[in-house]
């Protein structure tokens, strides 16, 4: 409903919200050509009419509920103040579904055990619980097969670093927060929750987790901003025995390695071959570039707003980025993106909306591979960029080869709480995108699929299995076989 009034009545002065549909109840008076002019200003101010639905009709006033495609806030407005100018038109309510689907979150808790008798609330609570608290008491790994642990996650944000919206606080984080854990149900069966935190230091966030972490089985970190993420998530992994995953740069990390592992099959180029540009040089983009060093590519160049980051640059600078310089650019080579992309192999954009142009695509090498990933704007639209590359990848999912970090944290976490790893380190991570890459056989291979659906839940099993596999190769695993 509207955020302005949750009865959803339409006030004096309603301005809509920024949505994809909307549906408006309208009384109108009842004589011929009304309807008609009403779709007429709907339709007069860009939007598509979808549905139109008869609730109440009388002598004199007909009442219909019109839903409609709008694509910002000025549009929807637009209609708004159109429909106030129709002589006989009169505004009940609106709603927009997206805000309507949130009202009281997505996400509840539900028990597991049944609770009608009093013999089950003396199993469930006192006095049988006193039992299972001391017996963890004198058995502190039993933590994990006596409660929810084994096979929760705590989803934590400050919320400095939402979607492509930035910094607008914890609260407003929130709903975000609740479809990350949305996601861990549905994909891994992860029991997850959302913790937004009030404060935007990082040793109170540190000590905030480690206060809460005997609680989950695993910490994801979410939407934090570089490069605090960075010592964030460094100093947790230390200081705490659980995985420690910050998914903006992990996930999407593994997620694009396994687009890249398939790209470089299509167009017949050995990884450590390819030379790669990358425009964006933050959280996910350091990640990306480390997962593509441990598989040989060393001839990257990363971009940002001042231009290519090389050893010895000294404007716009922190400790990631010259980390960046000391471990790509192995020429050293400077100048804008423009400039350092000329024969390259591999785009990676991790930036905003018109990074690159079709003039600086034009300029790269062979069989182009073009990963436009910023949301909800790529750098280029795949229909500027599709003519002149062979394979194109975005972050959205109206266009072919979609790149998100769904395919990866839910079959990730699934596989480190079943073996209750005690990390989620690099050989983790590599099995993660060679078991998402895998799940697209030769035969099914192609330009328009280099990576799997989101919605193919053979996915989050087979990345789970690998993840759990390299677990207890590595001799992270608390147990050695999958609960």
């Amino acid at each position: 409903m509207s955020s302005t009034n949750r009865q959803g009545e339409a006030p004096e002065e309603a301005t809509l919200p920024p949505t994809n549909s909307l549906t408006m109840r309208l009384e109108i008076t009842n004589r011929p050509g009304m309807i008609g002019k009403v779709l007429s200003a709907i339709g007069d101010q860009g939007a598509t009419v979808g549905a139109i639905d008869l609730v109440e009709i009388g002598s004199s006033k007909v009442i219909r509920d019109i839903t409609f495609s709008v694509w910002d806030e000025k549009v929807g407005s637009d209609i708004l103040k159109a429909l106030r100018k129709l002589s006989g038109v009169k505004l009940l309510r609106y709603s927009d579904p997206i805000l309507s689907s949130h009202l009281g979150g997505k996400i509840e808790m539900q028990s597991k055990i049944p609770l009608k008798t009093r013999r089950d609330l003396s199993i469930a609570y006192t006095p049988g619980v006193g039992r299972v608290s001391m017996h963890i008491h004198n058995n502190p790994e039993s933590v994990w097969d006596l409660t929810a642990k084994r096979n929760t996650v705590a989803v934590v944000s400050d919320g400095t670093a939402v979607l492509g919206l930035g910094d607008i606080g914890p609260a407003a984080a929130m709903p975000v927060m609740e479809g990350k854990a949305l996601l861990f149900k549905e994909f891994g069966n992860v029991d997850a929750w959302p913790i937004c935190l009030e404060t935007k230091d990082p040793d109170e966030i540190v000590e905030t987790v480690k206060r809460i972490a005997v609680g989950f089985g695993g910490i994801n970190l979410e939407d934090i901003s570089a490069p605090r993420c960075f010592e964030i998530e460094d100093r947790l992994r230390d200081e705490l025995d659980i995985p420690v995953f910050h998914d903006d740069q992990h996930g999407t990390a593994v997620v694009v390695t396994a687009a890249i592992l398939n790209a470089a099959k299509l167009v017949k180029k050995n990884l450590d071959e390819l030379s790669v540009v990358v425009s964006g040089v933050g959280a996910s983009g350091v990640a990306c570039v480390k997962m593509l060093l441990s598989y040989g590519v060393t001839n990257i160049i990363g971009c940002d707003r001042t231009g290519a980051v090389y050893r010895g640059r000294e404007g716009n600078m922190n400790y990631m980025k010259t980390w960046f310089a000391d471990h790509t650019n192995p020429d050293n080579r400077q100048g804008s993106l423009s400039d350092v992309i000329e024969g390259a192999d591999l785009f990676l954009g991790l930036s905003g909306p018109g990074a690159v142009t079709v003039g600086d695509i034009q300029k790269m090498g062979r069989d182009p591979i073009v990963f436009a990933m910023a949301n909800p704007d790529p750098e280029i639209l795949p229909h500027e960029a599709g003519p002149h590359v062979a394979i194109m990848a975005t972050g959205r999912s109206d266009f072919a080869n979609q790149i998100n970090n769904v395919s990866a944290f839910p079959g990730i976490f699934r596989g480190t709480l079943d073996v209750q790893a005690s990390t989620i380190n690099e050989e983790m991570k590599k099995a993660a995108a060679e078991a998402i890459a895998g799940t697209i056989t030769a035969r099914q291979l192609h330009a328009d699929y280099v990576i799997p659906s989101v919605f193919n839940r053979n996915v989050a099993p087979a990345v789970a299995r690998a993840v759990s596999r390299a677990a207890r190769a590595t001799g992270v695993a608390r147990r050695s076989r999958s609960i």
